[in-house]
């Protein structure tokens, strides 16, 4: 894909890459390449601790009363595949994303894993390229809206089903 290919994707990024190579790394499925370091996973690692980073801080800065507890349930909801994927979906990311033709007729655009992989690679492209502000301000542009759709802290199936088990005496 050549750097006016996506420029439509920079825009919703909200940001133009200084270098394009970046971005197209991010956008790299490893069913393209024989070797697992041109694909974007190593990318997909700093996008989730940068993810976490800026998601934490805004948790901070929304919430400055609540317990560490409750923001760690909203953090979990923030922070999970799930969100991940209505971000990709919001800016079209699976349309942008390189991968083989057999992943490709296989659904792998639409498939949540792989959108989800390939938006905390785009993270990391955007932090490389812009440094933590240009991948703050995507991350609040699109968790924002998400981060207002709960008003408590939701917690998580299992640690639900955990309280509930032991507030009834069972293991």
């Amino acid at each position: 894909m050549s750097p006016s290919d996506l420029s439509q994707l920079e825009d919703r990024l909200g940001h133009r890459f200084r270098n394009p190579t970046l971005l197209q790394h991010a956008l790299t499925h490893a069913s393209t390449t024989s070797n697992r370091l041109q694909s974007n996973e190593r990318l997909e690692f700093l996008g989730d601790r940068v993810l976490g980073l800026i998601i934490a801080d805004m948790l901070l800065e929304t919430f400055p009363h609540e317990t560490e507890g409750d923001l760690g349930y909203r953090f979990t909801a923030l922070a999970r595949r799930e969100s991940l994927v209505r971000v990709a979906q919001k800016i079209d990311l699976g349309a942008n994303i390189t991968m083989s033709d057999g992943e490709r007729d296989a659904g792998g655009a639409a498939k949540n894993g792989l959108l989800a992989n390939a938006c905390e690679a785009v993270i990391a492209a955007l932090y490389q390229d812009g440094g933590l502000v240009a991948a703050q301000q995507f991350v609040e542009r699109y968790w924002a809206p998400l981060l207002a759709e709960d008003n408590c802290p939701r917690k998580d199936p299992k640690t639900a089903l955990q309280e509930w088990a032991q507030a009834n005496g069972h293991s």
